[in-house]
Protein backbone atom coordinates (compact mmCIF):
# COMPACT_ATOMS: atom_id res chain seq x y z
CA UNK A 1 0.00 0.00 0.00
CA UNK A 2 1.44 3.46 -0.87
CA UNK A 3 1.44 6.52 1.24
CA UNK A 4 -0.99 7.72 -0.51
CA UNK A 5 -3.56 5.16 0.11
CA UNK A 6 -2.40 4.88 4.15
CA UNK A 7 -3.08 8.69 3.98
CA UNK A 8 -6.83 7.81 2.39
CA UNK A 9 -7.16 4.83 4.98
CA UNK A 10 -5.71 6.29 7.85
CA UNK A 11 -8.12 9.63 6.94
CA UNK A 12 -11.09 6.95 7.18
CA UNK A 13 -9.57 4.76 10.06
CA UNK A 14 -8.31 7.21 12.68
CA UNK A 15 -10.58 10.35 12.40
CA UNK A 16 -13.34 9.02 14.51
CA UNK A 17 -13.86 6.26 17.28
CA UNK A 18 -16.38 4.24 16.67
CA UNK A 19 -16.27 3.58 13.09
CA UNK A 20 -18.45 5.85 10.88
CA UNK A 21 -20.87 4.92 8.87
CA UNK A 22 -19.82 4.44 4.87
CA UNK A 23 -18.66 7.77 3.82
CA UNK A 24 -19.71 8.88 0.04
CA UNK A 25 -16.40 8.89 -2.05
CA UNK A 26 -16.50 11.10 -5.10
CA UNK A 27 -14.03 10.46 -7.67
CA UNK A 28 -13.19 13.50 -9.56
CA UNK A 29 -11.43 13.56 -13.21
CA UNK A 30 -7.39 14.18 -13.08
CA UNK A 31 -7.88 16.42 -16.85
CA UNK A 32 -8.21 20.37 -15.93
CA UNK A 33 -10.85 21.90 -17.39
CA UNK A 34 -9.04 25.47 -17.13
CA UNK A 35 -11.27 28.57 -15.97
CA UNK A 36 -10.87 32.07 -17.55
CA UNK A 37 -8.67 34.21 -14.15
CA UNK A 38 -9.82 37.93 -15.94
CA UNK A 39 -10.99 39.27 -12.82
CA UNK A 40 -12.71 42.38 -12.45
CA UNK A 41 -10.98 44.79 -10.16
CA UNK A 42 -12.63 46.51 -7.60
CA UNK A 43 -10.50 49.02 -5.84
CA UNK A 44 -7.00 48.51 -3.87
CA UNK A 45 -5.38 49.88 -0.78
CA UNK A 46 -1.53 50.55 -0.58
CA UNK A 47 0.83 53.20 -1.33
CA UNK A 48 4.39 53.72 -0.44
CA UNK A 49 3.45 57.56 0.50
CA UNK A 50 0.44 59.12 1.70
CA UNK A 51 -2.02 58.86 4.64
CA UNK A 52 -1.09 56.90 7.47
CA UNK A 53 -4.27 54.07 6.55
CA UNK A 54 -2.87 54.45 3.01
CA UNK A 55 0.39 52.94 4.34
CA UNK A 56 0.29 49.00 4.96
CA UNK A 57 2.88 47.79 6.62
CA UNK A 58 2.54 43.72 7.64
CA UNK A 59 -0.72 42.41 6.58
CA UNK A 60 -1.57 39.36 8.68
CA UNK A 61 -5.32 38.82 7.69
CA UNK A 62 -7.97 40.51 5.47
CA UNK A 63 -11.60 40.04 6.09
CA UNK A 64 -15.20 40.62 5.50
CA UNK A 65 -18.31 41.88 6.27
CA UNK A 66 -22.18 40.78 4.91
CA UNK A 67 -22.16 44.99 3.67
CA UNK A 68 -18.94 44.44 1.96
CA UNK A 69 -17.09 46.63 4.07
CA UNK A 70 -12.96 44.78 4.11
CA UNK A 71 -10.73 44.42 7.20
CA UNK A 72 -7.36 44.87 7.00
CA UNK A 73 -4.99 42.97 9.78
CA UNK A 74 -1.96 44.93 9.74
CA UNK A 75 1.14 46.39 11.79
CA UNK A 76 4.85 46.68 11.42
CA UNK A 77 7.22 44.02 11.87
CA UNK A 78 8.25 40.42 10.05
CA UNK A 79 5.26 38.23 9.41
CA UNK A 80 7.18 35.68 12.25
CA UNK A 81 9.04 38.34 14.06
CA UNK A 82 8.00 40.58 16.59
CA UNK A 83 4.96 42.75 15.63
CA UNK A 84 4.25 46.49 16.39
CA UNK A 85 2.23 49.11 16.15
CA UNK A 86 -0.77 46.29 15.47
CA UNK A 87 -3.74 47.70 13.73
CA UNK A 88 -7.46 47.18 12.31
CA UNK A 89 -8.30 49.30 8.98
CA UNK A 90 -11.62 49.31 7.68
CA UNK A 91 -13.03 50.12 4.08
CA UNK A 92 -16.14 50.49 2.45
CA UNK A 93 -17.05 48.31 -0.78
CA UNK A 94 -15.74 51.24 -2.72
CA UNK A 95 -12.60 51.15 -1.49
CA UNK A 96 -13.34 54.12 0.84
CA UNK A 97 -11.39 54.50 4.26
CA UNK A 98 -14.05 54.17 7.30
CA UNK A 99 -11.92 53.67 10.20
CA UNK A 100 -9.35 52.20 12.39
CA UNK A 101 -9.46 50.66 15.83
CA UNK A 102 -7.01 49.13 17.89
CA UNK A 103 -3.55 49.89 19.91
CA UNK A 104 -0.86 48.30 21.44
CA UNK A 105 -1.45 48.36 25.09
CA UNK A 106 -2.34 46.74 28.17
CA UNK A 107 -5.67 47.49 28.75
CA UNK A 108 -9.24 46.51 27.15
CA UNK A 109 -9.91 47.30 23.83
CA UNK A 110 -5.62 47.53 23.63
CA UNK A 111 -3.51 44.84 21.67
CA UNK A 112 -0.98 42.68 23.72
CA UNK A 113 0.63 40.24 21.26
CA UNK A 114 -2.53 40.01 19.07
CA UNK A 115 -2.33 36.59 16.71
CA UNK A 116 -5.20 36.70 14.51
CA UNK A 117 -8.72 38.24 13.58
CA UNK A 118 -12.03 36.82 12.22
CA UNK A 119 -14.93 39.11 11.41
CA UNK A 120 -18.97 38.23 11.69
CA UNK A 121 -21.05 38.52 9.33
CA UNK A 122 -22.21 41.71 11.22
CA UNK A 123 -19.46 43.66 11.51
CA UNK A 124 -18.26 42.45 15.14
CA UNK A 125 -14.57 42.10 15.09
CA UNK A 126 -12.81 39.43 17.01
CA UNK A 127 -9.33 39.80 17.52
CA UNK A 128 -7.10 36.65 19.49
CA UNK A 129 -5.05 38.37 22.55
CA UNK A 130 -2.50 36.16 23.52
CA UNK A 131 -1.38 38.54 25.61
CA UNK A 132 -4.08 39.31 27.10
CA UNK A 133 -5.34 35.62 27.40
CA UNK A 134 -8.37 36.86 25.66
CA UNK A 135 -10.10 37.15 22.51
CA UNK A 136 -11.31 41.02 22.19
CA UNK A 137 -14.27 41.59 20.67
CA UNK A 138 -15.20 44.98 18.94
CA UNK A 139 -18.81 46.37 17.01
CA UNK A 140 -19.09 47.47 14.11
CA UNK A 141 -18.21 50.95 14.78
CA UNK A 142 -14.77 49.60 16.74
CA UNK A 143 -15.80 50.43 19.75
CA UNK A 144 -14.44 47.66 21.91
CA UNK A 145 -17.21 45.39 23.49
CA UNK A 146 -16.16 42.77 25.82
CA UNK A 147 -13.38 40.23 26.07
CA UNK A 148 -14.18 36.46 25.93
CA UNK A 149 -11.06 34.84 28.12
CA UNK A 150 -9.27 31.81 27.48
CA UNK A 151 -8.92 28.62 29.76
CA UNK A 152 -5.22 27.20 29.53
CA UNK A 153 -6.42 24.79 27.56
CA UNK A 154 -7.37 27.73 24.53
CA UNK A 155 -3.87 29.13 24.39
CA UNK A 156 -2.83 26.84 21.38
CA UNK A 157 -6.44 27.74 19.62
CA UNK A 158 -5.29 31.33 19.58
CA UNK A 159 -2.03 31.02 17.95
CA UNK A 160 -3.92 29.21 14.58
CA UNK A 161 -5.86 31.15 12.09
CA UNK A 162 -9.73 31.61 12.47
CA UNK A 163 -12.46 31.16 10.52
CA UNK A 164 -15.94 32.58 10.79
CA UNK A 165 -18.85 30.76 11.81
CA UNK A 166 -21.31 32.48 9.39
CA UNK A 167 -24.08 31.73 11.96
CA UNK A 168 -22.13 34.19 14.23
CA UNK A 169 -21.05 33.49 17.83
CA UNK A 170 -18.05 31.31 17.24
CA UNK A 171 -15.21 30.78 15.08
CA UNK A 172 -13.48 27.45 13.75
CA UNK A 173 -9.55 27.23 14.31
CA UNK A 174 -6.91 24.33 14.28
CA UNK A 175 -4.77 24.35 17.50
CA UNK A 176 -1.20 24.18 16.85
CA UNK A 177 0.58 20.87 17.27
CA UNK A 178 2.97 20.24 20.05
CA UNK A 179 3.33 19.62 23.85
CA UNK A 180 2.00 21.31 26.95
CA UNK A 181 4.11 24.02 28.11
CA UNK A 182 5.50 23.10 31.33
CA UNK A 183 4.21 19.98 31.43
CA UNK A 184 6.22 17.21 30.83
CA UNK A 185 5.04 13.79 30.44
CA UNK A 186 1.88 14.81 29.04
CA UNK A 187 0.38 12.33 26.72
CA UNK A 188 1.11 12.79 23.16
CA UNK A 189 -2.35 13.87 20.89
CA UNK A 190 -3.87 11.03 18.92
CA UNK A 191 -5.05 13.55 16.13
CA UNK A 192 -5.15 17.18 15.14
CA UNK A 193 -8.85 18.26 16.27
CA UNK A 194 -10.80 21.10 14.52
CA UNK A 195 -12.29 23.16 17.29
CA UNK A 196 -15.33 25.64 17.32
CA UNK A 197 -14.70 28.46 19.86
CA UNK A 198 -18.06 29.99 21.08
CA UNK A 199 -17.65 33.34 21.99
CA UNK A 200 -21.07 33.77 23.51
CA UNK A 201 -20.12 33.92 27.24
CA UNK A 202 -17.36 34.89 29.33
CA UNK A 203 -15.29 32.22 29.11
CA UNK A 204 -14.43 30.54 25.58
CA UNK A 205 -16.10 27.37 25.20
CA UNK A 206 -14.61 24.77 22.92
CA UNK A 207 -16.10 22.08 20.83
CA UNK A 208 -14.26 19.41 18.83
CA UNK A 209 -16.51 19.80 15.19
CA UNK A 210 -13.70 16.97 13.45
CA UNK A 211 -10.61 15.07 13.86
CA UNK A 212 -8.04 15.38 11.73
CA UNK A 213 -5.63 12.49 10.78
CA UNK A 214 -2.22 12.93 12.70
CA UNK A 215 0.83 11.64 11.07
CA UNK A 216 3.07 9.30 13.43
CA UNK A 217 5.77 11.38 14.40
CA UNK A 218 9.51 11.53 13.31
CA UNK A 219 11.77 9.09 14.88
CA UNK A 220 13.85 11.58 16.69
CA UNK A 221 15.17 11.62 20.14
CA UNK A 222 13.36 12.89 22.81
CA UNK A 223 16.18 14.95 23.80
CA UNK A 224 15.82 16.37 27.61
CA UNK A 225 17.12 20.33 28.06
CA UNK A 226 20.04 20.70 30.43
CA UNK A 227 19.19 22.19 33.27
CA UNK A 228 15.39 22.49 33.03
CA UNK A 229 12.67 20.86 35.71
CA UNK A 230 9.13 21.40 35.87
CA UNK A 231 7.87 19.95 39.20
CA UNK A 232 10.66 17.97 39.54
CA UNK A 233 10.82 16.20 36.26
CA UNK A 234 13.11 16.81 32.96
CA UNK A 235 11.49 19.44 30.36
CA UNK A 236 11.90 17.35 26.99
CA UNK A 237 11.79 19.15 23.04
CA UNK A 238 9.10 17.38 22.78
CA UNK A 239 7.13 18.85 26.14
CA UNK A 240 7.30 22.05 24.08
CA UNK A 241 6.18 21.05 20.98
CA UNK A 242 9.57 20.57 19.17
CA UNK A 243 10.19 17.34 16.85
CA UNK A 244 6.85 16.20 16.97
CA UNK A 245 6.35 16.72 13.38
CA UNK A 246 8.34 16.86 10.16
CA UNK A 247 9.54 19.19 7.48
CA UNK A 248 6.47 18.72 4.58
CA UNK A 249 3.90 17.18 6.70
CA UNK A 250 0.31 17.63 5.41
CA UNK A 251 -1.68 19.53 7.71
CA UNK A 252 -5.05 20.48 8.63
CA UNK A 253 -6.59 22.64 6.06
CA UNK A 254 -9.95 23.72 6.52
CA UNK A 255 -12.78 26.07 4.89
CA UNK A 256 -16.21 26.99 6.49
CA UNK A 257 -19.31 27.15 3.95
CA UNK A 258 -22.41 28.68 4.34
CA UNK A 259 -24.66 27.15 7.65
CA UNK A 260 -20.73 26.49 9.23
CA UNK A 261 -20.30 23.39 7.13
CA UNK A 262 -16.61 22.63 7.57
CA UNK A 263 -14.40 21.04 4.77
CA UNK A 264 -11.23 20.05 5.34
CA UNK A 265 -8.07 18.15 4.25
CA UNK A 266 -5.46 16.45 6.46
CA UNK A 267 -3.32 13.70 4.34
CA UNK A 268 -0.96 14.03 1.46
CA UNK A 269 -3.27 12.76 -0.80
CA UNK A 270 -5.96 14.87 -3.26
CA UNK A 271 -8.80 14.15 -0.40
CA UNK A 272 -11.24 16.84 0.64
CA UNK A 273 -13.45 15.88 3.12
CA UNK A 274 -17.21 17.70 3.50
CA UNK A 275 -18.87 17.68 7.30
CA UNK A 276 -22.54 16.93 7.51
CA UNK A 277 -24.25 19.97 8.50
CA UNK A 278 -26.61 17.95 11.29
CA UNK A 279 -23.48 16.04 13.09
CA UNK A 280 -19.95 15.80 13.34
CA UNK A 281 -19.36 13.35 10.89
CA UNK A 282 -17.79 13.35 7.55
CA UNK A 283 -20.19 12.93 4.81
CA UNK A 284 -18.16 13.03 1.52
CA UNK A 285 -14.74 12.96 0.59
CA UNK A 286 -13.56 14.11 -2.69
CA UNK A 287 -10.45 12.58 -4.10
CA UNK A 288 -8.62 13.45 -7.43
CA UNK A 289 -5.96 11.23 -9.59
CA UNK A 290 -2.79 13.41 -7.89
CA UNK A 291 -0.19 11.48 -6.30
CA UNK A 292 2.44 13.05 -3.87
CA UNK A 293 5.91 13.72 -4.69
CA UNK A 294 8.86 11.60 -3.36
CA UNK A 295 10.63 14.18 -0.93
CA UNK A 296 14.18 13.57 -2.38
CA UNK A 297 17.53 14.32 -1.01
CA UNK A 298 18.08 17.61 -3.03
CA UNK A 299 14.65 18.89 -1.95
CA UNK A 300 15.68 17.83 1.36
CA UNK A 301 19.11 20.41 1.05
CA UNK A 302 17.79 23.14 -0.66
CA UNK A 303 14.78 22.90 2.59
CA UNK A 304 17.76 23.28 5.08
CA UNK A 305 19.31 25.71 3.05
CA UNK A 306 15.87 27.87 3.21
CA UNK A 307 15.24 27.46 6.79
CA UNK A 308 19.08 28.65 7.76
CA UNK A 309 18.36 31.88 5.78
CA UNK A 310 15.25 32.62 7.04
CA UNK A 311 16.58 31.59 10.88
CA UNK A 312 19.49 33.71 10.18
CA UNK A 313 17.17 37.15 8.77
CA UNK A 314 15.85 36.63 11.89
CA UNK A 315 18.73 37.05 13.62
CA UNK A 316 18.75 33.75 15.24
CA UNK A 317 20.47 30.27 14.37
CA UNK A 318 20.03 26.58 16.14
CA UNK A 319 20.94 27.71 19.26
CA UNK A 320 17.66 28.89 21.22
CA UNK A 321 17.36 30.22 24.58
CA UNK A 322 14.17 29.26 26.75
CA UNK A 323 12.62 30.55 29.68
CA UNK A 324 10.32 28.15 31.50
CA UNK A 325 7.52 29.82 34.17
CA UNK A 326 6.50 27.05 36.88
CA UNK A 327 3.29 27.42 38.48
CA UNK A 328 4.40 28.89 41.79
CA UNK A 329 5.63 32.16 39.23
CA UNK A 330 9.39 30.76 39.36
CA UNK A 331 11.18 30.64 35.69
CA UNK A 332 14.49 28.89 34.64
CA UNK A 333 15.90 30.02 31.73
CA UNK A 334 18.63 28.12 29.50
CA UNK A 335 20.02 27.92 25.86
CA UNK A 336 19.86 24.26 24.12
CA UNK A 337 20.85 23.48 20.31
CA UNK A 338 17.49 22.86 18.38
CA UNK A 339 16.87 19.20 16.71
CA UNK A 340 18.21 18.87 12.95
CA UNK A 341 14.72 18.86 10.81
CA UNK A 342 13.25 15.40 10.03
CA UNK A 343 11.28 15.10 6.21
CA UNK A 344 7.97 13.87 5.58
CA UNK A 345 8.30 11.25 3.18
CA UNK A 346 6.35 12.94 0.60
CA UNK A 347 5.39 16.59 -0.66
CA UNK A 348 0.92 16.90 -0.54
CA UNK A 349 -0.53 17.32 -3.06
CA UNK A 350 -2.73 19.95 -1.93
CA UNK A 351 -1.72 23.52 -0.44
CA UNK A 352 -4.59 25.27 0.63
CA UNK A 353 -8.10 25.05 0.81
CA UNK A 354 -10.68 27.58 1.43
CA UNK A 355 -14.51 28.02 1.29
CA UNK A 356 -16.43 31.34 -0.44
CA UNK A 357 -19.61 32.99 0.79
CA UNK A 358 -21.65 31.61 -1.73
CA UNK A 359 -20.39 27.64 -0.96
CA UNK A 360 -17.81 26.91 -3.55
CA UNK A 361 -14.50 25.33 -2.54
CA UNK A 362 -11.23 26.42 -3.96
CA UNK A 363 -7.95 23.68 -3.12
CA UNK A 364 -5.10 24.98 -4.51
CA UNK A 365 -2.66 22.18 -5.26
CA UNK A 366 1.33 22.18 -4.87
CA UNK A 367 3.28 24.08 -6.86
CA UNK A 368 6.65 23.16 -8.51
CA UNK A 369 8.51 24.90 -5.90
CA UNK A 370 7.52 22.80 -2.51
CA UNK A 371 6.35 25.69 -0.42
CA UNK A 372 4.74 27.27 -3.12
CA UNK A 373 0.77 26.95 -4.30
CA UNK A 374 -0.06 26.32 -7.82
CA UNK A 375 -3.68 25.35 -9.86
CA UNK A 376 -6.74 26.25 -8.21
CA UNK A 377 -9.56 23.77 -8.23
CA UNK A 378 -13.24 24.90 -7.50
CA UNK A 379 -15.83 22.21 -6.57
CA UNK A 380 -19.19 22.28 -4.73
CA UNK A 381 -19.77 20.28 -1.83
CA UNK A 382 -21.68 17.64 -3.46
CA UNK A 383 -18.49 16.92 -5.78
CA UNK A 384 -19.26 18.70 -8.81
CA UNK A 385 -16.39 20.06 -10.86
CA UNK A 386 -16.51 23.58 -11.73
CA UNK A 387 -12.93 24.01 -13.07
CA UNK A 388 -9.38 24.88 -12.34
CA UNK A 389 -7.38 28.13 -12.96
CA UNK A 390 -3.98 27.20 -14.21
CA UNK A 391 -0.78 28.08 -12.07
CA UNK A 392 0.58 31.20 -11.98
CA UNK A 393 -2.98 32.92 -13.38
CA UNK A 394 -4.51 33.73 -10.37
CA UNK A 395 -3.16 33.54 -6.35
CA UNK A 396 -5.87 31.94 -3.41
CA UNK A 397 -7.41 34.84 -2.59
CA UNK A 398 -6.85 35.89 1.46
CA UNK A 399 -10.45 36.23 2.08
CA UNK A 400 -14.11 35.87 0.44
CA UNK A 401 -17.13 38.12 0.80
CA UNK A 402 -20.26 38.60 -0.38
CA UNK A 403 -21.17 39.36 -4.25
CA UNK A 404 -18.16 37.36 -5.15
CA UNK A 405 -15.40 40.11 -3.44
CA UNK A 406 -12.28 38.39 -2.96
CA UNK A 407 -9.52 40.31 -1.26
CA UNK A 408 -5.45 39.95 -2.74
CA UNK A 409 -2.58 40.94 -0.19
CA UNK A 410 0.15 41.44 -2.85
CA UNK A 411 3.48 42.40 -1.80
CA UNK A 412 6.04 44.43 -4.82
CA UNK A 413 10.06 43.95 -5.26
CA UNK A 414 10.27 45.89 -1.98
CA UNK A 415 8.04 43.61 0.15
CA UNK A 416 5.33 47.22 0.35
CA UNK A 417 1.78 45.42 0.74
CA UNK A 418 -1.00 46.41 -1.92
CA UNK A 419 -4.78 44.83 -0.88
CA UNK A 420 -6.78 44.26 -4.40
CA UNK A 421 -10.14 43.64 -4.32
CA UNK A 422 -11.41 41.96 -7.16
CA UNK A 423 -14.92 40.36 -8.19
CA UNK A 424 -15.06 36.92 -8.88
CA UNK A 425 -17.60 35.54 -11.65
CA UNK A 426 -20.89 34.07 -10.54
CA UNK A 427 -19.53 30.47 -11.62
CA UNK A 428 -16.65 30.04 -9.35
CA UNK A 429 -18.14 32.06 -5.67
Amino acid sequence: MTLRHLAIAGLVALTFTPPLPAQEIVEVTGRDRPIDADLEEVFRVGVLEGESWEMLGTVRKAAFDARGNLYLFDGSGGVTGPWLDPRVLVFDADGSFVHTFGRSGQGPGEFNMPLNLAVMRDGTAVVGDLGHRAYQLFDESGAFARMVRMEMSGLAVAQSDMHTDPGGNGVYAVPALGGAMGRPGTDPPASRPIIRLGLEGDIVRLDTVAEGWLPPPPETPDTRIPGVEVEGRPVTLRDLGMGQSSVFEPQVLIGVLPGGRVVYSDSSAYAIKVMDAGSAQVERVIVRPFDPVPVTPAIEEAEKERMQARQAAMGGGRTKMLEIRGPDGSSQSTTFQRPEPAFFPELPVIHAVSGTWEGRIWVQRRGEDPNSGGAIDVLTAEGDYLGTFPAGTTALPDAFGPDGLAAFIELDEFDVATVVVRRLPAAVR
